[in-house]
């Protein structure tokens, strides 16, 4: 992003800004919309807003917030075939949950009526008229690059009964693609966009909103640039596939007498590795129960990102981090995840918590003794208070900081090996019980120097490993998920010859543990409340199925694992 000393008006603190903020305030600066700044946001209610959409809500709320000017949320709701209030209630949600609040909650059917009267404004001009050619007619003549369209036998149809074809449209005389209403333009256009686009088109749908009041429904370019216009837009700002469509935003506009004239600005839409960002794909895997919804936690959605435990402040971080650009781009994965880290280090809970349970027994620590040791629930955050932890004679640790025979730099609980207990005690491990018949571990005997108890000013020496653990006796059972990239290619799309998309699906995207063992300050956790489970993650109280006595918890992102870099390095040499 580049950063220059240009101020938004009203405000004396100096803003880095990027091309499109350069555009804004050049523009307050000459006057060209007066002092008025006003953006939008407008989604099609026909899915659930995801996180490319979180850099558009970003940008346009964004650029309003810092200009003192306005934003409206408007659903972009001419497409009655693939709509639904339940997506409108959800953008809404979105827009909201991210931090902003529109200044017009708009729908482009409230101006149905008024582009209605347009169009018959562009027939009586000679400017549109009425075309009986099928879709794929109308493809065959469109032309391609290097070849002009032809025109279609409707064209220079009279403007009467173009305009009587028109009203029997809108009445319902015809059927699904018998007629549309298309601009004329020019045919022969190197921009294929110009070449007389559809205006108009026949859906015999009820609209969510409108019911069964309309059986035309205008384009997406005729309908939005109006829309804008309608609202006094002063900047509509899009993402970069619709550059190509900015000459005839802004014919339409030069054709009738609308309230204004916004100008379209196109920016790099985002792109991001491991995810997959198109809401038609992202239904797929809805309808064909490859997740569990829209917002199932592996989802880029935004329902899905806050049910795993993403926070609003994260998501807006990546949004500024990642800036805006003119050219597309893939931002890694790891950014996202680098900035949800920093957020929740700073406001998450420290407990303890063991996903793959192995008894340890503390042979000489008193039987029936229970100690209360005190915890900072946030080293980062004195404010956030302290919580007890019960220690007991046996304990859980992971099954995985035991190994029997293990190699260098093992820094864990082995035969004779010491390692401290996490605000406890130095363990050492003097034997191990195993199945006879298959060798498993069942559990490990240790003993405890009483005189090494954590910051108690006491400790005699020091140890490399230190292992979180749960006391047996007071674990709290959960269902712990641990999510992973939804796909397992950086570039979902990259698949082989004679495969789709579906290929790029990662297998192992969910794993579901069973009897995980927490720490018992747990039992009473509540969605919307980030935790550290110390040493594997950041985790979070699923909204949807937890419930009181049978706790689920989402992984909302890893910590950096720096043994399984140790083990990657020595499988490498």
């Amino acid at each position: 992003m580049e950063a220059t000393n240009n101020k938004p008006a009203g405000e004396s603190a100096a803003v880095n800004v990027d091309f499109i903020r350069d555009i804004v305030g050049a523009d307050l600066r000459t006057g060209k919309n007066g002092t008025r700044v006003a953006t939008r946001f407008p989604p099609e209610p026909n899915g659930y807003l995801h996180i490319g959409h979180a850099k558009s809500i970003c940008l346009n709320f964004g650029i309003a917030r810092e200009y003192k000017g306005t934003c409206n949320l408007r659903m972009d709701d001419s497409n009655p075939c693939k709509e639904e209030q339940e997506y409108v209630d959800s953008i809404k949600n979105d827009v909201r949950w991210l931090g902003f609040e529109w200044d017009g909650e708009f729908h482009a059917s409230d101006y149905f009526e008024q582009m209605y009267k347009y169009a018959e404004d562009m027939i009586r001009q000679g400017k549109a008229y009425a075309c009986n050619l099928t879709a794929d007619q109308m493809r065959e003549t469109r032309g391609n690059l290097t070849e002009p369209g032809r025109e279609s036998p409707c064209r220079n149809r009279p403007v009467e009964e173009s305009l009587d074809l028109f009203h029997r449209m809108r009445a319902g005389e015809f059927a699904d693609g018998a007629y549309t209403l298309r601009a004329k333009i020019d045919m022969a256009s190197p921009n294929i966009n110009m070449r007389d686009p559809a205006m108009y088109r026949i859906r015999h749908t009820s609209h969510q909103r409108t019911g069964d009041t309309w059986c035309i429904y205008p384009m997406y370019d005729y309908c939005h640039c109006i829309s804008d216009a309608i609202e006094r837009i002063t900047h509509s700002i899009c993402t970069l596939e619709f550059e190509d469509h900015r000459p005839l935003y802004d014919w339409y506009l030069n054709q009738l007498e609308v309230p204004a004239h916004p100008q379209q600005v196109e920016f790099a839409r985002l792109n991001i590795t491991y995810t997959m960002l198109s809401k038609r794909k992202l239904l797929e895997l809805v309808n064909t129960g490859y997740v569990n919804g829209w917002d199932d936690p592996r989802m880029p959605t935004m329902a899905g990102l806050r049910r795993r435990g993403y926070t609003p402040e994260a998501i807006r971080s990546f949004c500024a981090r990642i800036g805006v650009a003119k050219a597309n781009s893939t931002v890694k994965v790891d950014l996202l995840e680098f900035c949800l880290r920093e957020d929740l280090n700073a406001r998450s809970q420290r407990v303890m918590a063991v996903l793959n349970p192995l008894k340890v027994v503390i042979d000489n620590y008193p039987e029936g003794k229970v100690e209360d040791l005190v915890a900072q629930n946030n080293p980062e955050d004195p404010s956030a208070g302290t919580r007890t932890i019960p220690l007991s004679k046996v304990i859980y640790i992971e099954r995985d900081d035991f190994m029997e025979a293990p190699p260098k730099k093992f820094f864990r609980l082995a035969p004779g090996a010491e390692v401290r207990l996490k605000h406890a005690y130095i363990i050492r491990c003097e034997s191990v019980i195993k199945d006879e018949k298959s060798g498993q571990v069942l559990e490990v005997h240790c003993s405890y120097d009483p005189t090494t108890f954590s910051g108690g000013g006491a400790e005699t020496r020091k140890v490399k490993g230190t292992l979180h653990w749960v006391s047996a006796a007071h674990a709290v059972d959960a269902e712990v998920r641990l999510y992973d990239h939804l796909f397992s290619k950086e570039d979902p799309e990259d698949v082989p010859e004679g495969q789709d998309w579906r290929a790029s699906l990662n297998p192992n995207s969910l794993q579901v543990v069973k009897g995980a063992k927490l720490e018992p300050a747990l039992a009473q956790a509540k969605p919307w409340t980030p935790l550290q489970f110390m040493r594997l993650g950041y985790f979070y109280v699923d909204p949807v199925d937890s419930k009181p006595g049978a706790l689920v918890f989402n992984r909302t992102v890893t910590l950096r694992d720096t043994w399984a870099k140790v083990q990657k390095k020595e499988g490498e040499s």
